[in-house]
């Protein structure tokens, strides 16, 4: 038997009042309470708060994985050798600067010299002039043998 409430009803008595009258609120002993059963007679009945659910037990907490744990090891290591670097070329930037120029003037010297040297090369071997060339062809009688001298100046 269920009334409004959300409590489970065992009856006392069909009637609410005693031979003296109705009983006042503050009479009625704890866990009493004055109900209206399904067919409109209201009593006083024991009520019991409904069973509280079974705790739920504590989940269990699942082990960290390994690769997890390294990554967290990792990283603050990560991050310092970042900074690290950081301040090193921060202290570096002047003698890195000072490199670069350095570096950039060597390739214009390197390119200046690939360029010039073949230039020099071939001035020095032209001749000053026009080659001279000297033959001196000599034969006896008609049919005889020809020799002859060439001469490079």
């Amino acid at each position: 038997m269920h009334s409004q409430t959300p409590y489970e009803i065992t009856t006392l008595s069909a009637q609410p009042s005693s031979a003296y009258g109705e009983m006042l609120p503050h009479e009625i002993p704890p866990g009493v309470q004055l109900v209206a059963l399904p067919g409109g007679i209201r009593t006083l009945a024991y009520t019991q708060p409904p069973a509280a659910p079974a705790p739920q037990p504590a989940p269990v907490a699942a082990p960290i994985p390994t690769w997890a744990k390294t990554t967290a090891l990792l990283a603050p290591t990560v991050g310092g050798g970042i900074a690290a670097a950081g301040i090193g070329l921060s202290y570096a930037a002047p003698g890195l600067i000072a490199m670069s120029h350095a570096l950039w003037s060597a390739v214009a010297l390197i390119a200046a010299g690939a360029i010039a040297v073949p230039l020099v090369l071939r001035a020095a071997r032209r001749p000053a002039g026009p080659a001279q060339i000297t033959q001196n062809i000599t034969a006896t009688g008609l049919f005889g043998k020809a020799t002859g001298t060439i001469n490079h100046r």
